[in-house]
């Protein structure tokens, strides 16, 4: 029989993959509550979500944005707007919540993943720069606070999922898989000829935009390994990136004694998502199952890094460490977001990336200030370079 104790949530980045798929969770368990919401400029979608889940708090990226909602909204009371960096941070801490859905894009996560953990609030996880970028910082922070970091990204779900009821001390290698992306197994003279529509088709995954394109030139790869690096508590040399495009498979732990845990399942975020809001606890989900007479084999490679070289550069990112991870990341998101405009080809991006790191005197162990700065001068390294 079920218990049901209501548990509140918050989420940055409602509006997004990761955001409307946990909001698709809160609708099928009826002991999940929403109080806080934040999103970018989607005044339209946030309107909806505000008028089916009634969250007392939310936020928008601009203050146009919130103006607009303001108006839209102005037949409903008890809804408080609020925009900007002082938005995020109020959604994040809400007294009402205890578990903070990180759902949003870019380094912007930080600040406000690091007041949720001070507030005593649970983290569950998708913002990968967050700990790319802060994990000296954040990891630390959350034993102090003794709140939960929880992933919710597949890869980093499914080794904390394979590392339930082991010693984690036990642990010999973490195998992190890697679908290959749309352009597993071309060369870089294919690549060479690929657009940003070729990059967009992603043979598994429905993800945003920007994370597609990672997936594409497996920079995502080496954020994931960073991001494992600091969430598993484990030396860079004992991860290791397997390619597996059946996406089966999410990740694999290898224990001293050669025993290998995995855990497997069809491809979809709401299985990582809803096993944060409800850990220890599994719930049911209607979903695709594996069949795997149907599947009837997995495979496996190794990854090549002298054709994705992002892989190459975010692995060397992570053994420098310091506030190199930074630029990595900040660069990457610079060259995407070129990508996407058309401005620069796909084999550019990991040549603005590497432009970058070369150009950065590394800090050891830089402060939160330190990491904003380092992404700060990348951007304005990289858009003088490429200014229109």
């Amino acid at each position: 029989m079920w218990v049901w104790h209501m548990k509140r949530i918050a989420i940055l980045g409602s509006t997004g993959s990761i955001g409307t798929q946990t909001l698709e969770i809160v609708r099928n368990n009826p002991d999940l509550e929403v109080v806080a919401l934040a999103a970018g400029n989607n005044v339209e979608l946030m309107e909806k979500q505000i008028r089916e889940f009634h969250p007392s708090v939310v936020s928008m990226q601009t203050e146009t944005a919130a103006k607009d909602l303001s108006q839209r909204i102005s037949d409903l009371s008890g809804v408080r707007v609020c925009y900007g960096m002082d938005g995020l941070l109020e959604v994040a801490v809400i007294p009402d919540s205890q578990v903070l859905v990180t759902g949003i894009v870019g380094m912007i996560g930080i600040r406000p993943t690091v007041a949720a953990i001070e507030a005593g609030k649970d983290i569950a996880l998708a913002n990968k720069e967050t700990l790319v970028t802060a994990g000296h910082i954040i990891m630390p922070l959350a034993a102090k606070h003794g709140v939960a970091i929880l992933p919710v990204d597949s890869e980093h779900s499914a080794i904390f999922q394979s590392m339930n009821g082991e010693n984690r001390n036990r642990v010999s290698k973490i195998l992190l898989t890697a679908s290959g992306g749309p352009f597993r197994g071309k060369k870089r003279e294919e690549l060479a000829a690929m657009t940003v529509e070729d990059a967009l088709k992603h043979p598994n995954w429905s993800m945003g935009k920007k994370v597609t394109i990672d997936s594409a030139s497996l920079c995502n790869k080496g954020l994931e390994v960073m991001e494992a690096r600091w969430l598993f508590d484990v030396e860079l040399s004992r991860i290791q990136v397997v390619v597996h495009p059946q996406s089966i498979i999410h990740s694999m732990v290898e224990y001293v004694d050669g025993g290998i845990m995995a855990q497997l399942g069809t491809p979809d975020m709401k299985l990582p998502i809803q096993y944060a809001l409800f850990y220890p606890d599994r719930r049911p989900m209607e979903g695709k199952r594996v069949d795997f007479f149907e599947l009837g084999r997995l495979t496996f490679e190794e990854p090549d890094l002298e054709t994705f070289q992002g892989l190459a550069l975010a692995l060397r990112a992570a053994r420098t460490g310091g506030s190199l991870p930074t630029v990595f990341n900040a660069a990457n998101e610079k060259a995407v977001a070129l990508f996407l405009e058309k401005r620069i080809r796909f084999l550019e991006i990991p040549e603005v990336i590497g432009t970058a790191m070369e150009a950065h005197h590394t800090i050891d162990n830089p402060t939160i200030e330190q990491i904003l700065a380092a992404e700060q001068e990348t951007y304005e390294r990289i858009e003088g370079r490429f200014h229109r």
